[in-house]
C-alpha cells in the first residue's frame, strides 16, 4: 500500500477533491444527516480520492471517472478484505458525491447511476425473549448507580432507542405529565415515542432522588460518576455486564433492547407503519426486517410442536 504522504501529495491532483469540503456541508444542510454519517461518508470519498492517486501512477487514469472506473474501485476495496455492507455503504458516498458534483457541473453524468449496491445476506437481528428482558430489567441492585442503569435498559426497551438517542437525552426531553419522550434520531429528525406508566414512576423517582446524588456537571439525563454525560461505550459495558448477571451469555447490545421493542410490538398485534415511526425509520424497509423474525419464529415453533414435523 501506498505511504500516506505519497498518496496525499498524488491525491492533490485530483481535480474533484476541491468538491469534497462543500459536498460534506451539503450532506449536514441540505441532507440533514448526522455530523457522524456525514464524517463516514467523507472517508469514504477520500479512500476512493486515494485509488484514483494510485490509477494515475500507472498512467491508466480516466478523468473524469467512468463507470468502468467505478468497477475497478469496488474490486480494490474487496481486494482489502472489504465486505459487502462496506461495500455498499461505500457505494451510496459515490451517489452522493457525484450526483452533487453533476449538480455543480463538475461532471456530465454521474458514473454511478447504473450501478446496483451489492446483495447482502439476510442477517436476522437478536432479539431478547420477553422473560429475557423480566430477568434482565430485574437485575441491578438498588444502588444509586444500579437504579440509573435500571432506568438505562428500561428506557431502550420502552421506546427503543438508539444508544446514541439515550446518550443524548436531557431531562427537557421527558414529559412524564403526558407519558411522551422526544427523542432526536439520525440526521436530528425529531420523533416523540410513548412511555408505559412503570417507566414513568421510575424515572421521576430517578430525576427526584437519584440523578442529583451524581452531582451533575452536564444538562445530560444520564451522568456517569463524574457527573458527566454517559458514552455508547459505556452503555455497551452496562448492557454486558447486567446480561452476565442474568445468565444471558450469547453477544448482545443495547442495540438488542430496540431490536426487542420493535419485535415484541409486531408479535403483540401493531402495525408496521406505526413500528416504523416509532423507531425512526425513514423507509418501510428498514422496519420490515422483524417480520422475518416474527417468520423465523413461527417456523420454529412449526418444526417443534407440529406433529408431523416431529416425525
Amino acid at each position: 500500500m501506498l505511504q500516506s504522504s505519497q498518496s496525499e501529495a498524488a491525491d492533490k491532483l485530483d481535480k474533484l477533491r476541491p468538491l469534497l469540503a462543500p459536498w460534506q456541508d451539503s450532506l449536514l444542510a441540505q441532507l440533514g444527516l448526522s455530523p457522524r454519517t456525514a464524517e463516514a461518508y467523507a472517508q469514504d470519498m477520500k479512500n476512493f480520492f486515494l485509488f484514483r492517486a494510485e490509477l494515475r501512477k500507472t498512467n491508466i487514469m480516466i478523468d473524469p471517472p467512468d463507470e468502468g472506473q467505478i468497477f475497478l474501485y469496488l474490486a480494490w476495496l474487496r481486494a482489502r478484505g472489504n465486505s459487502e455492507p462496506t461495500l455498499a455503504r461505500r457505494l451510496s458516498a459515490l451517489r452522493a458525491f457525484f450526483t452533487f458534483a453533476a449538480e455543480e457541473g463538475a461532471v456530465a453524468v454521474t458514473p454511478v447511476a447504473l450501478l446496483e449496491n451489492p446483495k447482502m445476506p439476510l442477517h436476522l437481528p437478536e432479539v431478547f425473549s420477553r422473560e429475557e428482558v423480566t430477568t434482565l430489567l430485574d437485575t441491578p441492585r438498588m444502588t444509586n448507580s444500579g437504579r440509573r442503569d435500571r432506568c438505562i435498559m428500561e428506557l431502550l426497551y420502552a421506546a427503543g432507542l438508539r444508544v446514541s438517542e439515550l446518550c443524548e437525552l436531557t431531562p427537557a426531553d421527558l414529559d412524564l405529565q403526558r407519558g411522551l419522550v422526544r427523542i432526536f434520531g439520525k440526521g436530528a429528525k425529531e420523533r416523540l415515542c410513548p412511555l408505559y406508566t412503570l417507566i414513568q414512576k421510575m424515572l421521576a423517582s430517578y430525576l427526584r432522588d437519584w440523578r442529583p446524588t451524581f452531582v451533575p456537571k452536564t444538562g445530560y439525563l444520564f451522568l456517569n460518576r463524574s457527573g458527566r454525560g454517559l458514552t455508547r461505550q459505556y452503555v455497551w459495558k452496562i448492557v454486558k455486564k447486567y446480561a452476565l448477571l442474568a445468565g444471558i451469555t450469547r453477544a448482545v447490545s443495547p442495540h438488542t433492547f430496540r431490536h426487542s421493542f420493535a419485535t415484541h410490538l409486531l408479535e403483540g398485534g401493531a402495525d408496521l407503519r406505526a413500528v416504523q415511526l416509532l423507531l425512526g425509520h425513514a423507509d418501510i424497509s428498514a422496519t420490515e426486517i422483524y417480520t422475518h423474525v416474527q417468520a423465523e419464529r413461527l417456523l420454529g415453533i412449526h418444526r417443534q410442536f407440529h406433529p408431523r414435523s416431529r416425525q
